[in-house]
C-alpha cells in the first residue's frame, strides 16, 4: 500500500444525500446537458473602468456548434446586457482608448459598436479573418493580423484534356514544412501579416512584407508613430518552430528594428501606460520539452532588458501592465491553480489569487483570462469544480484581497443539476517519494459506506496540468455512478521546471508509477471496489492509457481517446512534426530507432490483455487515427476485446462540436458498464 503524502483535503462537502436528491427532485447531471453550459471569456474593462465587456459562450443545440455574443456588465455585477444578437458570432472586443466605441470581430469581420448612441457597423470586407485588434492612441487607426493567400501555380502541366472532358482533379504540389494543422487541415500557401485601416472603415494598408508569419499580441507606441510585436524572420524559420523576437515597426517609413536577440521565442511585447518601457515574455531555448517562459522588461529602444521572474520557477501565461507603469500583473499555474500576483519593477511580487480559470469545462485543464481595471482592480475567469468559468473582480488592499463574483450565466443549470463534489488530496511517488498532485470527483449522492467503480482519468500534454476546475465529460462520467481519479503526475506543468522534465526523452515512464501509486491511495480509503477498475485518458493520456494497459492487468477496461501508441510513425505523421523531433527525442526517428520503440505502447501490445475502446477524429492531426488504426489491428490480431470510434470531421478537440462532447463520456461509460464485474 502507498503512504498518502498527507491527509485529503476536503474542497467541497457533499451538499446533497440521494435521499435529499429524490425529494428536492434534482438529478446528476444528463448526457445532453452539455447544450446548456455557457461560459465567460475574455473580459475587456472600458477606459473608465465602470463597464466590463466579456465574451458569453453558450451552445447551439439546432447547429451543434459552440458560439459567442458579447454581453456587458457593470464592475459592481449590475446592469447585464447583451451587446449584440445571438445572429453574430462575435469575439476579440477591445475598447477605443477614449471609451467611445468597442470594435471587435463577427462572422469572420472587424465592427465597431458606438457607445452613446447603441449603433453598430461593420467597417470591414476583408477575404480573410482578422485576429489580435489594437487600437492605435488617438483611436484614428485600427491595426490587426491576417493571412494573406499566396496563389501559386502547379509546376507541371499535363497536356492532352479534350476539351468537355471530365479528368481528375488537378494534384495538389505542396513543398512547405507545415502543411498542415490540427482542426484547420491542409493550410494554404501564404504568410500572415499586419494591417491597419481607419477606425471609421475603408481600404486595409499591409504594414508588413516578405515570406515571413507575422502575428500574436501587438501594442503602439504611445505617439502612435510604431507598433511593436513578434516574428521569426530568420532564414531557417521554417525548422526553428519556437524561436521569435522583438520588433518596432515605424509605421511611415516601414522601417523594421530588431529589439531583442537570443536563440529562443521572445513574445508578446506591450508597451507601458507611460510609453517608456515594454514588457514581453520568452526563454532561452535549451530544447527542452518544457521551458518555463519569463516575464521581461526593456526600455522602448530595446534597451536595458531585465528579468522580473527569475525566481519563479513557473510558465507566464499572460501579464498587464499597472495603470501606474510601476509594476505588472501576472498570471501563471502553481500546483494545478491558475495565480494571479502583482509583480512590481522593484521589489518583491504578491501572490493574489489562485482561482483563476474555468475555460475548457470538458476537461480540469487549468486556464483562464484576466484583465485590468483602470483603477488597478483585477477582472478575471473566476474557476470552480462546480461550473465553468464566471467573471469576477478582485480588489487588493494594502493588508487583504477580496474577490466578488459579477456573473452566474450558469445558475439555470445548477438549480437543476447535482455536480460531483471535488476533494483534493496529494500523495507520495513509489518511484522517489516526490508528492505527486490529485483529485477525486464523488458521484452524486456518495456513501462512503458502499463500493464504487473508480475511473482513472489521464491529462495529455503531457505538459499541461489538471486542477480544481469543473470539467464536464468527468462530471458525466462520475454521474453515472462512478468515483472518477485524476492527478498530475510527473511531466505536468505549475509544479517547477524540474518536475516537469522528469520525462524529458524519457515519456512514457515513471509518470506511469505516479498514476499506479494515485490509484492505490483511493483504493487505500475503503470504498472502492478493486474488481471495478477503469482507465482512460485523451492525447497525452490515451499514450498512458495504452502504456499502462501494457504494463499492468489490474483495469477491468480501458478507453484510449486519440492516442500516440508508436513515435516513429506519430513523428511523422504529426502537423507539428518539426516542434516534436527537436523537442521531445534526441534524435531523428531514423537515427535512434530504439529509443522510440522502447517508448512506444505498441511494442508492449503483446502484453494486453485488457478490453479497449478506441475513439478519434477523422480529421485529428495532431494524434492521427492511423495511430489508433495500428493499436486497434493489433488487438485484433491478438484476439483481444476491442472497438473504435471514428468521428468523422473532428479534430485533436473533440470537443469542440457539443454532440462529440456528449458521444466521448457516453461511449466510454458503454464500454465500462460493459464490462462491470457481474453478481
Amino acid at each position: 500500500m502507498r503512504i498518502l503524502h498527507s491527509a485529503f483535503l476536503v474542497v467541497a462537502l457533499w451538499s446533497l444525500s440521494a435521499v435529499a436528491l429524490a425529494e428536492n427532485n434534482v438529478r446528476p447531471l444528463q448526457y445532453d446537458d452539455v447544450f446548456l453550459l455557457e461560459f465567460a471569456s475574455d473580459p475587456a474593462p472600458a477606459p473608465n473602468g465602470q463597464t466590463i465587456v466579456f465574451v458569453r459562450n453558450w451552445m447551439d443545440r439546432m447547429q451543434d456548434r459552440r458560439r459567442s455574443t458579447l454581453w456587458t456588465v457593470n464592475a459592481d455585477g449590475s446592469n447585464l446586457q447583451a451587446l449584440t444578437s445571438k445572429d453574430q458570432n462575435a469575439s476579440q472586443p477591445t475598447w477605443s482608448p477614449d471609451g467611445s466605441r468597442i470594435a471587435y470581430v463577427a462572422d469572420g469581420q472587424i465592427h465597431v459598436y458606438w457607445v452613446e448612441s447603441g449603433r453598430q457597423a461593420q467597417i470591414s470586407h476583408l477575404q480573410q479573418g482578422p485576429g489580435n485588434l489594437t487600437w492605435s492612441p488617438d483611436g484614428s487607426w485600427i491595426a490587426f493580423s491576417m493571412f494573406e493567400p499566396q496563389r501559386r501555380a502547379n509546376p507541371v502541366t499535363l497536356p492532352g484534356r479534350p476539351d468537355g472532358a471530365n479528368w481528375a482533379e488537378s494534384p495538389i504540389f505542396i513543398e512547405d514544412m507545415n502543411y498542415r494543422a490540427d482542426g484547420r487541415g491542409y493550410l494554404p500557401s501564404g504568410y500572415r501579416h499586419i494591417y491597419m485601416m481607419p477606425a471609421e472603415g475603408g481600404t486595409p494598408i499591409k504594414l508588413t512584407s516578405g515570406d515571413f508569419d507575422h502575428g500574436g499580441s501587438m501594442s503602439f507606441s504611445a505617439d502612435g508613430s510604431a507598433l511593436f510585436f513578434s516574428a521569426n524572420r530568420y532564414e531557417d524559420w521554417k525548422s526553428q518552430p519556437i524561436n521569435s523576437e522583438i520588433f518596432r515597426l515605424d509605421i511611415e517609413s516601414r522601417n523594421l528594428t530588431q529589439l531583442t536577440d537570443r536563440d529562443g521565442p521572445d513574445h508578446s511585447p506591450m508597451v507601458s501606460p507611460d510609453g517608456r518601457m515594454i514588457a514581453f515574455a520568452g526563454v532561452d531555448d535549451r530544447r527542452l520539452a518544457h521551458q518555463n517562459h519569463g516575464l521581461y522588461v526593456m526600455n522602448i529602444d530595446g534597451s536595458n532588458v531585465r528579468a522580473l521572474t527569475a525566481d519563479l520557477d513557473q510558465h507566464i501565461r499572460d501579464f498587464k501592465w499597472a495603470p501606474d507603469s510601476r509594476g505588472l500583473f501576472v498570471y501563471y499555474d502553481a500546483q494545478g491553480k491558475g495565480t494571479l500576483a502583482h509583480q512590481p519593477l522593484r521589489g518583491d511580487r504578491r501572490e493574489l489569487t489562485d482561482e483563476v480559470g474555468g475555460l475548457a469545462y470538458s476537461r480540469p485543464y487549468s486556464g483562464g483570462d484576466f484583465a485590468v481595471l483602470a483603477d488597478g482592480r483585477l477582472v478575471f475567469t473566476h474557476a470552480s469544480t462546480q461550473r465553468p468559468a464566471e467573471l469576477a473582480v478582485l480588489n487588493q488592499q494594502r493588508r487583504s484581497v477580496t474577490v466578488t463574483g459579477i456573473t452566474s450565466l450558469n445558475r439555470d443549470l445548477l438549480m437543476k443539476r447535482d455536480i460531483g463534489q471535488v476533494e483534493e488530496f496529494w500523495y507520495n511517488s513509489s518511484v522517489d517519494e516526490k508528492p505527486i498532485h490529485g483529485w477525486v470527483i464523488y458521484p452524486p449522492g456518495f456513501d462512503e459506506s458502499k463500493q464504487y467503480p473508480m475511473i482513472l482519468e489521464i491529462h495529455g500534454g503531457p505538459h499541461t496540468a489538471y486542477g480544481p476546475y469543473f470539467a464536464m465529460e468527468l462530471q458525466l462520467m462520475a454521474a453515472q455512478g462512478y468515483v472518477v481519479l485524476y492527478t498530475n503526475p510527473r511531466g505536468s506543468t505549475s509544479y517547477g521546471e524540474d518536475f516537469a522534465n522528469l520525462i524529458h526523452h524519457n515519456y512514457p515512464s515513471h509518470d506511469f508509477d505516479d498514476l499506479m501509486d494515485g490509484v492505490d491511495a483511493v483504493v487505500a480509503r475503503g470504498f472502492i471496489n478493486e474488481d471495478e477498475l477503469f482507465i482512460t485518458g485523451g492525447s497525452g493520456g490515451g499514450v498512458l492509457t495504452t502504456w499502462a494497459i501494457g504494463h499492468t492487468d489490474r483495469f477491468r477496461a480501458a478507453a484510449a481517446i486519440n492516442p500516440v501508441i508508436n513515435w516513429y510513425s506519430f513523428v511523422l505523421n504529426a502537423d507539428m512534426y518539426n516542434y516534436f523531433t527537436q523537442y521531445w527525442f534526441p534524435a531523428l526517428p531514423w537515427e535512434d530507432p530504439e529509443h522510440y520503440l522502447k517508448h512506444s505502447p505498441i511494442s508492449y501490445v503483446g502484453n494486453v490483455t485488457t478490453p479497449t475502446l478506441l475513439f478519434t477524429g477523422e480529421s485529428d492531426h495532431r494524434t492521427p487515427i492511423s495511430e489508433t488504426e495500428q493499436y486497434y489491428q493489433a488487438l485484433q490480431l491478438r484476439g483481444i476485446d476491442t472497438a473504435m470510434v471514428r468521428i468523422p470531421g473532428a479534430s485533436h478537440s473533440l470537443h469542440a462540436r457539443p454532440s462529440n462532447h456528449m458521444a466521448k463520456p457516453a461511449y466510454v461509460i458503454y464500454w465500462f458498464d460493459k464490462y462491470r464485474a457481474k453478481d
